[in-house]
C-alpha cells in the first residue's frame, strides 16, 4: 500500500515539475500571453462543449426525419412506376391491335376516348405512322387547341424527333419529356410504342401523353402528398410539377448544426429513368436548436465572459505590436539598405567614414570592418587620383558639392579601376540637425562603354552619309529648321533649308502647314504608320543645277519625337542622256525599217504605179494621133481625159500612202480609230500580197474602242506581220487555192484588263520549233536574206505600249499548215471611247 502511495506521488510531480521548468523556461512577454489567453480559451472550451452537444441532438433529429422522408418518397416512387407500367401495358395492347390491324381508326378513337376519360393521368393518345403523320388522336378536353395534335398533320419536331427515332431504331417501348412552350413552364411525358406491320418493320408508334399534374396527383399516395412538399423535376432540377420549399434563410448561420436546414430526399421515376425525378421536403414545424432560450444565456454568458478577458489582452497586445512595428521597420531600413544595387557611404562632420552599405563593399572589394571608421586617404582612392579627391573631399565637407554629382575613378581591392558617379546630400538625423553626409556611388563603367561605342557609331554613320553620292536632307514639317544636311547637300544648297523645300515642291509632297482652311491639313501625310508608310519618288530637273535628280521622300520621327521628312535627291542626269539618245536610236531604227520595207516592197509598188502610169500613156497617145487625124470629137476627148486624170489620181494616191509611211516624224500618241489603222495598213500590204498572189481576208469588231497609240508605228508592225506572212507562203509554195492571210481585230481581256487583239494568220510552212523563243532577237532571222532587225523591232513597239506579241505554228494531224503572229494593246478606260464600226471582209 505504501509503494503505491509513492508510486502516484512521483507521477503527480512529475507532470509538475516539467510544468514548472517549461514556465521559467518563457520570456516574460510569453508569460503575459499565456496568461492572459488561458481564461479566454477556457469559456471558449465551454462554449464549445455546450455547442458540440446540441449538435450532436440536432444530428440524431436529422437523421430520423431523412429515414423517415427516404421511406416515403421510396414508397411513393414504387406506387408511380406500377401505375406508369399499368399505363404502358395498356398503351401496348392497343399498340398490338394496330399493327394486327384488328381496329381501324374509329375503334382506336372509341378505345382512346375510354382511356382518356377512365384515366386522368392521360392526357392525349396519338396514332403516328412511320412518316410522322397523324393518322388519329384523342386528347382530354381541357387541352388547348394549339396543343392539340390534328389527323393529317405531322408531328412536330422537337424534343419528340428523338424519342421518335429512337423507338424507331430500338423497336422497344421508349419514355421521354417533351416541352410544350420554350420556357419549360409545361412540360409533358411521352411514351412512344412502336408498331410493327405483318414483316416485323417499323410501322410508326402509338404516343401517350401523359400531364405531369395528373402523375403527382393520382400517382402519388395521398398521405404522402400531405407530409410532403412532392415535385417532379427533370435532371436538371427544373420544375416539372408540384411545388417545392424555398430554401430558409438564416441570420445565425454560424455554427455546424444550424447549416443543413432544409430536409428533402429525391429518387429517379423507373421506368422514366433520370430525365423523370421525384423530389419530396418535409414541412419545417421545428424551431431549431438557435431558438432554444438555454443555448441563448449559455452562449450570451460565454460571449460577455470572453470579451472581458479580450479587452485586457488587447490592451497588453497592442503594447507588443508597437515593439514588433519597431524592430520590423529596423529590419525592413537595414533589408532595404543591404538590397541595394547603389553604394552606399555615410561621413561624419570631420570625414571619417561611419557607414557602408553591402553594395558599397561589393563595389569597393574592402570589407565594412575595413572601411567604417577610415580616414582621408581611403583605401579607395587610387594613388594617380589622391589629390585631386582630396581636394574635393574638402570641398564636399564644406558643402560645396554639385546636385548633379561627379565622376571619379575608384579602384577595387584587386588593384582594377572602374568608372563611378557620387551624389552628395547632408546626413540630418530626427531633431533636423546635420550629422554628416551621405554619399551614394553608381557604377557607370558600362553605360561609358556603351556612349562611347554609340559616340563611334554616329561617327562611322555620318561619314557614309557625307561619302553618299546622293543629297541627304532632313527637315521638321511646317518648320525653316534644317535638322541634317550631307556634304553634297551643302555643296548644291549651302546650309538652308530653300533646297529641300524646293525639292519638296518639285516632286510634289506635302511640306509643312497650309493656309487655306478650305484644304485638310493631313493631305499629303501617310496614313499608315511610319515604320511601314512607302517612299515617294519623283524625277525632276532644277535648272539652277543643271542637273535632272532622282528625288525620294519619307516620313520619318526624329530624335526628339517630332515629325520630319528627310528627302534624298540623286543625280541623274547620264542616265536621262542615255535614255534620250537610245529614243533617238529607236526612232531612227524604225525609221530604218519602215525605209527597208518599202525597200524590199519596191518591185511591188513599180508593178502597182505601172498599171496607171501606162493607161495615162495609151490616153495620151491614142487622143494626140486622133487629134492629127482631126477625126477627134469633144465628148471623146473628155471621156479620155476624164480616164486619164482617174490613173493620174490613183498613181498620186499610192506614192502619197508610200511617202506618208516612209515620213520621219516625231512619236506622237494619240486616241486613234482601230479601223483607220487598219485599212491604210491594208492598202500598202495589199500591193505586196498581189504581186506575191496571196488573197488577204480582214475581219474587225464592231464599237472598238480607240486606243492611245502612235497610229504609224502600229500600222508599221501590221505591214511587216503580213508581209512576212506572204513571204513564208510564197517560200512554202503553196497552190493558188491555199496562198490565205487572214487579218483580225477583236476585243479581249488579259489578266481582268480591256485589251484588242491583232492577229495575223497564214498558210506557210510556219517557224521552226528551235526558232519560235529567238524570231524577236536582234539580227535573228529564219530567212535566207533576212536582216533579223523586223519582228524584234516589232517586240519594241509593242511593249512600248504596254502589249505583248506571240507566235504560234498552226497543225492538222500532226502537220504544220501555217502560223499566227499575235499582238494586243490595252485600252485605256480613261481616255477611249467607243465608235461605231462594221464588220469588214
Amino acid at each position: 500500500m505504501e509503494l503505491n502511495k509513492a508510486v502516484l506521488v512521483v507521477k503527480v510531480v512529475g507532470p509538475w515539475a516539467w510544468w514548472r521548468s517549461w514556465w521559467v523556461k518563457q520570456s516574460p512577454n510569453k508569460q503575459d500571453r499565456f496568461a492572459n489567453l488561458a481564461p479566454v480559451a477556457s469559456v471558449l472550451l465551454f462554449l464549445a462543449a455546450i455547442a458540440s452537444a446540441f449538435w450532436y441532438l440536432r444530428i440524431e433529429e436529422v437523421e430520423r426525419e431523412q429515414e423517415a422522408i427516404k421511406r416515403d418518397v421510396e414508397y411513393a416512387q414504387q406506387r408511380l412506376r406500377l401505375r406508369l407500367i399499368e399505363r404502358q401495358e395498356q398503351v401496348m395492347r392497343l399498340a398490338r391491335d394496330v399493327s394486327n390491324r384488328e381496329i381501324k381508326t374509329d375503334q382506336f378513337l372509341s378505345r382512346a376516348e375510354t382511356l382518356v376519360q377512365q384515366y386522368p393521368e392521360y392526357q392525349s393518345l396519338t396514332w403516328v405512322d412511320d412518316r410522322r403523320r397523324i393518322i388519329s388522336s384523342q386528347s382530354v378536353s381541357s387541352l388547348l387547341p394549339s396543343q392539340r395534335m390534328r389527323p393529317g398533320s405531322v408531328l412536330k419536331i422537337q424534343a419528340s424527333e428523338d424519342h421518335f427515332s429512337l423507338a424507331r431504331d430500338l423497336m422497344q417501348p421508349i419514355y421521354g419529356r417533351n416541352d410544350v412552350d420554350e420556357d419549360k413552364t409545361d412540360s409533358v411525358l411521352q411514351l412512344h410504342t412502336p408498331l410493327s406491320d405483318n414483316q416485323g418493320r417499323f410501322n410508326g408508334v402509338i404516343l401517350a401523353e401523359y400531364s405531369m399534374e395528373g402523375l403527382l396527383r393520382y400517382g402519388i399516395p395521398t398521405e404522402v402528398l400531405s407530409k410532403y412538399a412532392v415535385a417532379l423535376q427533370d435532371s436538371a432540377g427544373q420544375l416539372l410539377a408540384g411545388q417545392t420549399i424555398p430554401k430558409r434563410e438564416r441570420l445565425i448561420n454560424l455554427l455546424p448544426f444550424t447549416q443543413r436546414l432544409d430536409n428533402d430526399y429525391e429518387i429517379p421515376v423507373t421506368p422514366v429513368g433520370n430525365d423523370l425525378i421525384l423530389r419530396a421536403q418535409a414541412w419545417r414545424t421545428s424551431q431549431g436548436l438557435v431558438g432554444s432560450g438555454l443555448f441563448w444565456l449559455v452562449s450570451v454568458l460565454s460571449v460577455m465572459t470572453a470579451w472581458m478577458l479580450i479587452g485586457n489582452w488587447r490592451h497588453t497586445r497592442r503594447r507588443l505590436q508597437a515593439q514588433k512595428a519597431l524592430v520590423a521597420e529596423t529590419n525592413f531600413r537595414r533589408a532595404m539598405e543591404n538590397s541595394m544595387l547603389t553604394g552606399m557611404r555615410a561621413l561624419d562632420l570631420h570625414g571619417r567614414i561611419t557607414y557602408v552599405n553591402p553594395a558599397f563593399c561589393q563595389m569597393t572589394g574592402w570589407s565594412e570592418a575595413e572601411l567604417v571608421g577610415a580616414t582621408a586617404p581611403f583605401p579607395y582612392w587610387p594613388d594617380q587620383d589622391r589629390e585631386v579627391l582630396m581636394k574635393r573631399l574638402e570641398e564636399e565637407i564644406s558643402g560645396q558639392h554639385s546636385a548633379g554629382g561627379f565622376q571619379v575613378r575608384v579602384k577595387r581591392k584587386s588593384g582594377r579601376l572602374f568608372d563611378a558617379r557620387m551624389y552628395v546630400s547632408p546626413l540630418i538625423d530626427a531633431v533636423g540637425k546635420q550629422t554628416g553626409w551621405m554619399t551614394s556611388m553608381t557604377d557607370i563603367t558600362e553605360p561609358n562603354r556603351i556612349r562611347e561605342q554609340l559616340a563611334s557609331a554616329h561617327d562611322r554613320f555620318t561619314i557614309v552619309l557625307e561619302a553618299l553620292d546622293a543629297s541627304v536632307s532632313v527637315a521638321p514639317l511646317g518648320s525653316q529648321e534644317l535638322l541634317f544636311a550631307n556634304k553634297l547637300y551643302r555643296l548644291w544648297f549651302d546650309q538652308n533649308t530653300q533646297g529641300h523645300l524646293g525639292l519638296v515642291a518639285q516632286a510634289g509632297a506635302y511640306q509643312g502647314a497650309l493656309d487655306s482652311a478650305d484644304v485638310d491639313e493631313m493631305a499629303g501625310l501617310p496614313t499608315e504608320s511610319l515604320t511601314v508608310s512607302s517612299s515617294e519618288n519623283a524625277e525632276i530637273y532644277v535648272p539652277e543645277l543643271g542637273k535632272w535628280l532622282e528625288v525620294r521622300s519619307r516620313y520619318i520621327n526624329w530624335a526628339d519625337g517630332r515629325l520630319a521628312q528627310m528627302v534624298i535627291a540623286t543625280d541623274i542626269t547620264p542616265r536621262r542622256q542615255a535614255e534620250e539618245l537610245a529614243a533617238q536610236q529607236a526612232e531612227r531604227a524604225q525609221n530604218a525599217s519602215r525605209l527597208i520595207t518599202m525597200g524590199e516592197m519596191a518591185s511591188s509598188v513599180a508593178h502597182e504605179l505601172n498599171q496607171p502610169l501606162t493607161a495615162i500613156s495609151n490616153y495620151c497617145s491614142g487622143m494626140i494621133s486622133r487629134i492629127k487625124a482631126q477625126q477627134v470629137d469633144e465628148k471623146d476627148l473628155l471621156w479620155a481625159l476624164d480616164k486619164t486624170a482617174h490613173q493620174a489620181q490613183r498613181a498620186g494616191q499610192i506614192i502619197l500612202r508610200i511617202r506618208s509611211f516612209v515620213k520621219r516624224s516625231e512619236p506622237n500618241r494619240a486616241l486613234s480609230d482601230v479601223t483607220a489603222m487598219v485599212n491604210e495598213s491594208l492598202e500598202l500590204a495589199e500591193i505586196e500580197l498581189r504581186r506575191r498572189n496571196v488573197r488577204l481576208s480582214h475581219h474587225v469588231a464592231a464599237r472598238l474602242p480607240k486606243l492611245m497609240v502612235d497610229p504609224i508605228l502600229i500600222e508599221q508592225v501590221l505591214i511587216n506581220l503580213m508581209k512576212n506572212a506572204a513571204e513564208s507562203i510564197d517560200n512554202a509554195n503553196r497552190p493558188v487555192s491555199q496562198r490565205h492571210v487572214e487579218l483580225s481585230v477583236l476585243p479581249s481581256q488579259v489578266e481582268q484588263q480591256a485589251v484588242v487583239e491583232f492577229s495575223v494568220t497564214d498558210s506557210g510552212k510556219g517557224l521552226p520549233p528551235e526558232a519560235i523563243d529567238r524570231v524577236y532577237e536582234a539580227f535573228f532571222s529564219t530567212k535566207v536574206e533576212g536582216m533579223g532587225i523586223g519582228l524584234n523591232l516589232c517586240r519594241t513597239i509593242v511593249e512600248s505600249h504596254q502589249g505583248r506579241i506571240t507566235a504560234e505554228n498552226l497543225y492538222n494531224a500532226g502537220e504544220t499548215i501555217g502560223c499566227r503572229f499575235s499582238f494586243w494593246i490595252p485600252v485605256d478606260v480613261t481616255l477611249t471611247t467607243l465608235q461605231p464600226t462594221g464588220a469588214h471582209e
